[in-house]
C-alpha cells in the first residue's frame, strides 16, 4: 500500500480493500483456513460440546503498558472460553476502522492479534473490515467471536456451586483498570502501573485434573471482583463472605486507587480469574496455581455460605463486616 492512513476507500470492497486485507490481516494471521479466502471459515471440530463466546473491544488508547486492542481482543476472547471449560480453537474478527488511521497502528494490533492468538493455539479464520468517516469511531473498535471444544466431564456453571466451596482469585486485582485510568489521565506513580492483560492458557491443562471439584469460573473484567462477586451470588442463590485482607491487591494498585478514591475492587481485569471450588480441592488447587507464571500470586479469598441468599459480605481490615455491593454506574468507561 501507498498510504500512511486509513481512507474511505479502504472500506469501499474494491482494490484497496483488498490490498488492506492482503497487506495488513492476511499478512499477520496466515493459515490454511484463512487462505482458502471464502465467506465464512470451513474447518474440522473434534466431537464434544461447542462453547462459543462474542465480544467487543473500544478501549482507549488503543495501546497501554501492558498490552493494546489487540491483544486485549484476543484475551477477552479466550478467557471467556476457558471460563466455560472449554479448550479455545478458532476465533472470527471484525474491525470498524476510522478514517484517518495510520496504517502502522493497524498492523501493529494485527500483529498483536496473531502473537497472541499463537500463545495460546488459536486459530483466527475469518474477518470482516469496515470504515467509517472521521469522527464517527476512535481509531478502531474491534469485534471477535471465538469457539472452542468442552472436554467430557467439563460442566462450569452457577448451579453447581454449593455452601462451603471455597473462591480463589488467580492473581492481583486492579492492575488493568487502575493503567487504563493512568494512561488515559496521564497520571504517573512511583511504582509504574501496567495492565495485567494475558490469555491464561495455562489454566486449561493444569484444572482439568481437578474434574466436578471446579463448580464454576469467571473473568473479572468490567464491574471487577466486587461485581462477579454479586452476579454468581445472584445466579448461584446463595450467600458470599470474602475477607478484604486475603484479597491480593498489588501495593502500588492499593496505594493510587487510596490517593483516587478509588476501590481496586472494582477495577477492571483482563488477566485473572474467579474460582469456585469444593472445599477439599482447594489448598492442592492452590498449590498448583501458584506454581505457574500466570496465576502465581492466586489466593483463597473466602467461601460460600446459605444465606443471606444472593447477598456478598467482606470482612473489613478492621473485622467489621459489611455488604460488598455490585458495581452502580460509570466507574472507568471504554476499559476494554
Amino acid at each position: 500500500m501507498t498510504q500512511d492512513r486509513i481512507l474511505m476507500a479502504h472500506g469501499s470492497g474494491g482494490l484497496m480493500s483488498q490490498h488492506l486485507i492482503d497487506e495488513v490481516f492476511k499478512q499477520a494471521w496466515q493459515n490454511e483456513i484463512m487462505e482458502a479466502m471464502l465467506d465464512g471459515a470451513v474447518f474440522e471440530i473434534p466431537a464434544g460440546r461447542l462453547a462459543m463466546s462474542t465480544d467487543s473491544f473500544v478501549i482507549t488508547p488503543l495501546f497501554f503498558p501492558g498490552g493494546d486492542i489487540g491483544k486485549l481482543s484476543i484475551c477477552g476472547t479466550v478467557n471467556d472460553l476457558l471460563a466455560c471449560g472449554a479448550t479455545p480453537l478458532y476465533l472470527s474478527t471484525a474491525f470498524i476502522i476510522e478514517e484517518g488511521l495510520p496504517i502502522d497502528d493497524l498492523k501493529k494490533i494485527a500483529a498483536s492479534m496473531a502473537k497472541t492468538a499463537r500463545e495460546v493455539g488459536i486459530k483466527l479464520v475469518t474477518g470482516d473490515t469496515k470504515v467509517v468517516e472521521k469522527g464517527s469511531a476512535d481509531g478502531v473498535f474491534i469485534n471477535t467471536t471465538g469457539i472452542g471444544i468442552i472436554p467430557e466431564g467439563i460442566d462450569y456453571r452457577p448451579g453447581r456451586i454449593r455452601s462451603e466451596d471455597k473462591i480463589i482469585v488467580t492473581g492481583f486485582v486492579g492492575d488493568h483498570g487502575l493503567a487504563i485510568l493512568a494512561q488515559r489521565e496521564g497520571l504517573t506513580f512511583s511504582t509504574p502501573t501496567v495492565s495485567d492483560c494475558a490469555p491464561l492458557y495455562q489454566l486449561r491443562d493444569m484444572i482439568s485434573k481437578y474434574g466436578d471439584a471446579i463448580k464454576c469460573m469467571r473473568d473479572p473484567t468490567r464491574g471487577g471482583l466486587a461485581t462477579v462477586l454479586n452476579e454468581i451470588a445472584v445466579q448461584a442463590n446463595v450467600g458470599i463472605r470474602v475477607k478484604e485482607s486475603d484479597i491480593p491487591v498489588a501495593p502500588a494498585v492499593q496505594g493510587a486507587c487510596d490517593m483516587l478514591g478509588m476501590d481496586p475492587l472494582y477495577m477492571a481485569n483482563e488477566g485473572k480469574m474467579v474460582i469456585f471450588v469444593a472445599a477439599e480441592a482447594a489448598q492442592s488447587l492452590l498449590d498448583d496455581l501458584r506454581k505457574l507464571s500466570q496465576t502465581q500470586n492466586a489466593a483463597i479469598i473466602g467461601q460460600v455460605n446459605t444465606g443471606p441468599s444472593g447477598m456478598v459480605l467482606i470482612e473489613t481490615e478492621l473485622g467489621a463486616e459489611r455488604i460488598l455491593g455490585i458495581l452502580e454506574g460509570e466507574h472507568v468507561p471504554r476499559i476494554c
